[in-house]
């Protein structure tokens, strides 16, 4: 068997193959509840093979939204429909996990297909976004406003009650969302975090909105229930986050009891990045140098023998696709077939096997 279907754990839970399914906004949400065509689209890339499959970025406030349109998870009845969506996803032979959010100074923008533009807070669908600091993404765009230490916990117990919420509806596991320029990555970037308190300067004071973050939701959840947690590995922008950083940062999620780190990259801060088949690669290759636990690697990543390589070569444990997905929402049935591995088709489907 190839390494991209032999088991793996994160945690204690055990995955069928290394295939995770990153989370991918759908916009399709009102108020922050799922619909059937989250059920379609998740269920989908159950039925398509994938051990993992991560929800789109899940709103722990109402302000946490990159839009208008995100999903939810701040009130109880947004589970619901989430527990039908976790039941089917775990029909298939899958996982299912949550990534749970807040975009902080990106959040309050209109639908990508509508140009995903900040809206004024003061119109329809907008409201006022925040951040470590009063410090816009880009010219031109709202000012947040600065959170205050009041803020900053409420937001953490946000994220620990969402946690909450997601093991009782059924997911796997939870992932908190550090990166691509969110609110926490927002904190641990010195281009975004300006504040002159225990939640800035330093490394340590940095990246303490996370630590607090991991302590809070791992106590709600238990030892014994998986987290993990998506970083952005570099800003692309000189004076900015650093793969070293990501290396001291992921060392210290260890500690905390952190089950997997998920490696993106950029997003905090406008960069030229060298878009590549791989290419964020080399910083799972790195972290999981330093590290015990399982890392993912995320990136252009669009192939079997591309996947499979990656495995071989010990870069990461995990292999996650988002828009190959999108693309071939079977992409694991294929991949199987390519690198000459028997495995389990939904009955409904055998007969195409």
């Amino acid at each position: 068997m190839s390494v991209l279907f032999s088991p793996y754990k994160i945690g204690p839970l055990e995955l069928k193959n290394r295939i995770v399914i990153s989370p991918m906004c759908q916009y399709s949400a009102v108020d922050g509840f799922a619909n059937n065509w989250h059920l379609v689209h998740l269920g989908a890339r159950a039925v398509g093979g994938a051990a993992l499959i991560i929800q789109e970025a899940t709103a722990v406030v109402p302000e946490g939204r990159i839009s208008y349109a995100d999903l939810g998870l701040w009130k109880d009845e947004h589970t619901v429909k989430l527990k039908e969506i976790v039941d089917f996803v775990h029909s298939q032979g899958s996982k299912m996990g949550v990534q749970l959010a807040h975009a902080g100074r990106k959040a309050s923008c209109d639908l990508p297909w509508k140009g995903g533009h900040p809206i004024d807070p003061n119109s329809e669908n907008g409201w006022q976004t925040v951040g470590p600091s009063a410090v816009p993404f880009k010219e031109g765009h709202p000012v947040p406003a600065e959170l205050s230490k009041t803020e900053i916990k409420s937001i953490i117990d946000a994220f620990a009650t969402a946690a909450i919420r997601a093991k009782n509806t059924g997911y796997d596991l939870v992932e908190i969302h550090g990166a691509h320029g969110y609110l926490i990555h927002e904190f641990f970037s010195p281009l975004s975090n300006h504040r002159t308190d225990e939640y800035g300067g330093s490394f340590e004071n940095r990246i303490r909105f996370l630590v607090e973050t991991v302590i809070a939701v791992r106590k709600a959840v238990g030892e014994n229930y998986p987290v993990i947690v998506r970083i952005s590995a570099n800003d692309w922008t000189e004076g900015g986050w650093t793969v070293e950083d990501s290396v001291a940062l992921s060392i210290e999620l260890e500690k905390l009891g952190v089950s997997m780190i998920d490696v993106s990259s950029g997003g905090n801060v406008l960069a030229r990045i060298p878009l590549e088949p791989g290419y964020q690669v080399p910083f799972a290759e790195q972290i999981k140098k330093a590290v015990s636990i399982p890392v993912g690697a995320v990136g252009l990543i669009t192939t079997p023998q591309q996947a499979e390589q990656i495995l071989i070569d010990g870069k990461a444990d995990f292999i996650l696709i988002a828009r190959e997905s999108l693309r071939d929402p079977h992409f694991p049935l294929h991949a199987a077939k390519v690198l000459g591995d028997d495995i389990d088709w939904p009955n409904q489907y055998v007969r195409a096997k």
